[in-house]
């Protein structure tokens, strides 16, 4: 038994959700997100609740409850609180600056980055030092925010580059004289 899968999704106050085959649509107060489930798993709206079952015991149809749920649940939660992810740069000289929907990325190269931010995604940068991206879609927050960082990730000996705000940099220690 999945210990994830077998928890009902609640539908909070002012989210609606409908079941169409395998997908499933949510809308919320931030806008409406959907997704489509595998053949292995069955969907049900019980009132005010998400239930997600599997179809068989197979060990696919396992794998996929549990994920099932979960991408359910994202849903719910981005309609209604949203996704964040916060930045950091750590370097000297390293700063950032938006320009209508252009992140301009100052990060010690020979050329400044210009990162085209999407439609779908909300960046803001309150200090030169922290990049903020939000959303109602987890995974195109955390790819924008994966995007971000592959430009300059965090090096172990100074702890320079582009981290997550909670992420912790392992330092090594350098060359002995």
């Amino acid at each position: 038994m999945s210990r994830i899968g077998k928890k009902l999704v609640d539908l909070p106050s002012g989210v609606s959700a409908s079941v169409s085959g395998q997908t499933i649509e949510v809308k919320g107060p931030k806008g409406t997100l959907s997704f489509t489930a595998t053949d292995d798993v069955t969907l049900t709206i019980d009132g005010e609740t998400v239930s997600v079952k599997p179809r068989g015991s197979s060990k696919r149809a396992r794998q996929q409850w549990g994920m099932s749920r979960t991408m359910v649940a994202n849903l719910v939660t981005g309609v209604t609180n949203g996704f964040k992810k916060e930045l950091e740069l750590n370097g000297i000289g390293y700063r950032a600056s938006l320009q209508g929907n252009i992140l301009k990325l100052t990060l010690g190269l020979s050329h400044d980055v210009n990162f085209e931010v999407p439609s779908d995604v909300t960046v803001t940068v309150p200090k030169q030092t922290i990049i903020i991206i939000e959303g109602i879609d987890s995974q195109r927050v955390g790819q924008i925010a994966a995007e971000i960082r592959a430009w300059r990730k965090p090096e172990p000996y100074k702890g320079k580059g582009i981290k997550y705000k909670d992420e912790f940099i392992f330092r090594k220690e350098g060359k002995k004289k």
